[in-house]
């Protein structure tokens, strides 16, 4: 069964970073998009940001400036760099493949998504 595997959550401080990495095991992530959820207690799932094989990326407005998406190709590794971390940040985040892609007005959204990992948690508190 194909399957991502997410890690590098933790407890932080506000203000603070984390960088989350995301694996595959049985295949390899070169080819696909790959996109960053999260689940926050009592929330729905949300999307935070997407990458696309070729480097185009999307961020959520909520983390548009603190977030940065990347993938290392070598490593077949895709990397969120979370920054300026707040409380509302707080949730458990999933990385997943996105089996459809498509511009409006320039601007990248990832969806379908499948192939999830098991999720790890981020916690910013004081």
């Amino acid at each position: 069964q194909v399957q991502l595997v997410e890690s590098g959550g933790g407890l932080v401080q506000p203000g603070g970073s984390l960088r989350l990495s995301c694996a595959a095991s049985r295949f390899t992530l070169t080819n696909y998009a790959i996109g960053w959820l999260r689940q926050a207690p009592g929330k729905e799932r949300e999307g935070v940001s997407c990458i696309t094989s070729d480097g185009s990326t999307y961020y959520a407005d909520s983390v548009k400036g603190r977030f940065t998406i990347s993938r290392d190709n070598a490593r077949d590794t895709v990397y969120l760099e979370m920054n300026n971390l707040k409380p509302e940040d707080t949730a458990v985040y999933y990385c997943a493949t996105a089996g459809f892609i498509q511009y409006h007005g320039g601007r990248l959204t990832c969806s379908s998504y499948s192939d999830w990992g098991q999720g790890t948690q981020v916690n910013v508190s004081s």
